[in-house]
């Protein structure tokens, strides 16, 4: 039998330096640019699967360690662990821990820390640094924030579940738990999602709040810092007429809420994380990634809550025979005055004339961190969680203003449908 020869993408990454134990199980897709793969400590154990043209790997990565594992078109930071599944189209920033069985699809950004044991789903996924994700989750469409470090952080309990799906077939659904303002300066209080419980988006939830396990919360609690239980429901029947939508006001006012706050958080990264590269070897590819990822999530809600317009259509044919005429008028309003505004709507939210809200503040703040920045080098975490009160108030204060731009502007096009 004539001696078996590795595939040269194998054989390029292995006279790197790159460390494979078990080369020949390993598989390198030809569009895979070795240079993007760093070769101090990196380890691709056996079942490893690397695809697209995109794919960065810093130092430090460990990839398989417990099942195969497929990534394609990920950026990962320094000390990711990717332990087993499938990985697409995603970045994860410093020392990013999954578990075996994850399927990370487009669209999601992990933070520094943030960590999910085995069998967790994710897709247009946020999380904050520090975040925790327990085992059989599938928390897609939803960003999550809260928490100062490892040993107080947010928490999303094992089984539980972000329902994203209506059944009009509808996914402008997404939840938005914390916020980017105050989240970015890692110190409001974590959030806490029971395990066996669920979320029905698109929700707000504030800082602070507890999901009580076993409950499935259909609300929204802005104001964060309560215990949020789901006790016993009564049994009903009622008839179902497929795109009929009644009062639709929470829908608009929390997707146009999540927008704007999409639009903090791209602001934060070209403006404050791009000057802490941190890897001098792979960090400005990083995070060029993740301001792209930042981009297509933007992208993503605009195009389910612009299928959701398009949907008013059907739905006020439907309620002209079946809303009760005591809240039929004001229903139509809404959806009248949502559907043929969109155009305006959707220009709104696309025209970026937010990124200059809070200018003042902005640059204030930017100007105080170029001294913290010297003192504490690359360090983003250490940055950040050094700042003086007062100066990352400033810094909260410069998103808000940009999410409130955003939002207000949009909510002025659709009056009826804020809430």
């Amino acid at each position: 039998m004539p001696d078996m020869k590795l595939a040269e993408p194998v054989e390029k990454l292995l006279a790197r330096g790159v460390r494979i134990p078990n080369p020949f199980s390993v598989d390198v897709g030809e569009e895979v640019d070795p240079e993007r793969i760093s070769t101090n400590g990196v380890v691709l154990y056996t079942g490893t699967k690397i695809s697209g043209a995109k794919t960065l790997i810093s130092s430090g990565v460990k990839l398989g360690s417990e099942a195969p594992v497929a990534v394609a078109d990920c950026r990962l930071g320094r000390g990711v662990e990717l332990k087993g599944g499938f990985f697409n189209s995603s970045v994860f920033l410093d020392r990013v821990n999954m578990g075996s069985g994850a399927q990370v699809r487009e669209g999601c950004l992990l933070e520094e820390e943030a960590n999910g044991s085995h069998t967790v789903g994710l897709k247009q996924t946020i999380l904050f640094p520090f975040v925790t994700l327990g085992s059989l989750i599938n928390f897609c469409d939803a960003f999550i924030a809260g928490g100062t470090g490892r040993k107080d952080h947010s928490e999303v309990g094992s089984s539980f579940i972000h329902f994203n799906y209506t059944p009009n077939q509808d996914k402008a659904t997404a939840s938005l738990l914390g916020d980017v303002p105050r989240g970015v300066m890692l110190r409001e209080p974590p959030i806490f999602l029971g395990g066996q419980g669920g979320l029905v988006g698109p929700a707000r939830i504030g800082f602070g709040t507890v999901i009580a396990a076993g409950s499935v919360w259909r609300g929204d609690c802005p104001e964060g810092g309560k215990l949020l239980r789901q006790e016993g429901q009564t049994a009903s029947a009622e008839t179902f007429h497929p795109g009929l939508y009644g009062d639709i006001r929470r829908r608009v006012t929390n997707n146009i809420l999540y927008l704007a706050n999409l639009s903090a958080l791209r602001q934060w990264y070209i403006r404050v994380r791009f000057s802490f590269p941190g890897d001098p070897e792979m960090g400005e590819a990083l995070y060029h990634g993740a301001i792209e990822v930042i981009g297509a999530v933007l992208a993503e809600r605009l195009a389910r809550f612009r299928d959701l317009a398009e949907k008013m259509g059907k739905s006020l044919e439907l309620g002209e025979r079946f809303l009760p005429e005591k809240t039929r008028g004001d229903i139509l309003r809404q959806q009248r005055e949502f559907r043929e505004r969109w155009p305006e709507l959707e220009a709104c939210l696309t025209d970026r004339q937010g990124d200059e809200a809070g200018r003042e503040e902005r640059d204030e703040f930017l100007a105080k961190l170029v001294a913290v920045r010297a003192a504490q080098g690359n360090d983003y975490i250490r940055a950040i969680r050094s700042l003086e009160r007062n100066v990352a108030s400033l810094g909260t204060l410069w998103l808000r203003r940009v999410v409130t731009a955003v939002a207000e502007r949009a909510l002025a096009f659709v009056p009826s449908c804020r809430v």
